[in-house]
């Protein structure tokens, strides 16, 4: 970490007198903002100084080193200094307006949880159904893998909505929006055994996954049997809802490579929110492209 004595600009050196003196802060906090403050000066044009900087190039410079690749936690303390800088700046009269009042951090993409592979899936499918809650249990969890769906669209689902002739589910997605996903065979087997099971249970409404007294089943409910299940099929992840849909995004991704498609069944708006679920390594895309490919060189091909 730089040396806060070989601050560059006299501002610089006056906001380190105004943190150790006034503010007493410690001596590591003034080295991380003066660090941070540098960092940002290092970005400046000839013409730019820390008086006449203007909110837009302000944002500019935190985009361009968030796109550097900075990480979260460092452009969180980037922007703190500068805000805490522009507010030292302000109340000893350097400046009329505070610059940085709206600044925000750029946005991070949002971490997504890992995909289990196929045989981590297959084998927290292969559970021992023996009485009413696990067969309900084990249905909601095949329809999980098999379809894609949200925990809410899986938790609002009424029987109707199955459609065993056409082998799929009718869903209600985000802002209301209607879509028809397919049910894959053991799905809707394992469905087909729960409805038989539940047609002896009182249900309040036409839910299709209930408690045992006939209510539908919450979604702090469903969460908690799929930890359940992920901790007695001794798995090495937790397992929830979502990280079921990431699977199925992934595996289809990885089989079809069929961005759009796998779009439509995951009821997303932007292609470009699909586009993050996509985790295939680069030895995938090579092969594709290879064999795909007009021009591509065959790997092991004759010269």
């Amino acid at each position: 970490m730089a040396d806060p004595q070989s601050a560059t600009s006299p501002w610089l050196s006056h906001f380190q007198r105004y943190l150790t003196t006034e503010r007493q802060v410690s001596a590591y906090t003034v080295r991380n903002y003066l660090f941070e403050l540098k960092r940002v000066e290092a970005l400046f044009t000839e013409s730019d100084n820390w008086l006449n900087l203007q909110h837009e190039s302000l944002q500019a410079m935190l985009a361009k080193l968030h796109r550097q690749g900075l990480s979260p936690r460092s452009l969180s303390l980037t922007l703190s200094s500068i805000k805490q800088f522009f507010v030292f700046l302000l109340k000893e009269g350097h400046i009329a307006q505070n610059p940085a009042l709206n600044l925000s951090s750029p946005k991070q993409a949002k971490p997504l949880p890992k995909n289990m592979d196929v045989d981590s899936v297959t084998h927290l499918l292969e559970i021992d159904a023996n009485d009413p809650l696990s067969y309900r249990d084990k249905a909601i969890m095949e329809l999980f893998y098999s379809s894609g769906l949200r925990l809410a669209e899986l938790a609002g689902l009424n029987v109707c909505d199955i459609q065993f002739n056409a082998a799929q589910v009718k869903v209600l997605g985000k802002g209301n929006k209607e879509r028809i996903v397919p049910i894959g065979q053991l799905a809707l087997k394992a469905i087909t055994q729960w409805l038989e099971i539940r047609h002896d249970i009182a249900c309040a409404d036409e839910a299709l996954f209930v408690t045992a007294k006939g209510n539908r089943l919450a979604h702090r409910s469903i969460q908690a049997r799929l930890t359940k299940w992920g901790q007695e099929q001794a798995l090495a992840v937790k397992v929830h809802p979502h990280k079921l849909r990431h699977s199925f995004a992934t595996h289809m991704l990885e089989s079809s490579a069929d961005l759009r498609a796998v779009q439509e069944l995951l009821g997303h708006e932007n292609l470009s929110t699909t586009q993050v679920y996509t985790s295939l390594d680069f030895q995938h895309l090579a092969k594709v492209y290879d064999g795909a490919h007009p021009r591509a060189k065959k790997r092991g091909a004759k010269k």
